[in-house]
């Protein structure tokens, strides 16, 4: 879905739009599944990377710019937990427990028009 929105800065407001973002890469190097007794799935993804592209414009009561933006976030790590209890009729349910991430790196590439 598209991102729009305003932020106060200064002087006044900066109205933004993000729009047509569409992920070009995924990389998990670095992922495993282990099952905790009595709990559950944990799961952990160590220095992943997603690179996105999107549209954006920006509005002030100064001056207004859009164009292209490529997002690169590298360093990401994700420990998840996930709980598998049963339910009345006996079948498996999924439910997160926990969630933990983290990311290092994240390098924008604006191109525009001014």
């Amino acid at each position: 879905p598209d991102l729009n929105g305003y932020e106060k800065f200064g002087l006044g407001n900066v109205k933004y739009n993000i729009s047509r973002i569409h992920v070009t890469a995924v990389e998990f190097p670095s992922a495993s599944i282990s099952l905790i007794p009595g709990t559950g799935i944990k799961l952990m993804i160590g220095n992943a990377s997603l690179t996105f592209d999107m549209n954006w414009n920006i509005r002030t009561w100064m001056f207004k710019d859009s164009g292209r933006s490529t997002v690169y976030i590298s360093k990401v790590f994700v420990t998840a937990i996930l709980s598998t209890p049963l339910d009345n009729m006996g079948h498996t349910s999924i439910s997160l427990t926990s969630c933990r991430t983290t990311s290092g790196d994240i390098d924008i590439k604006l191109h525009g028009k001014s």
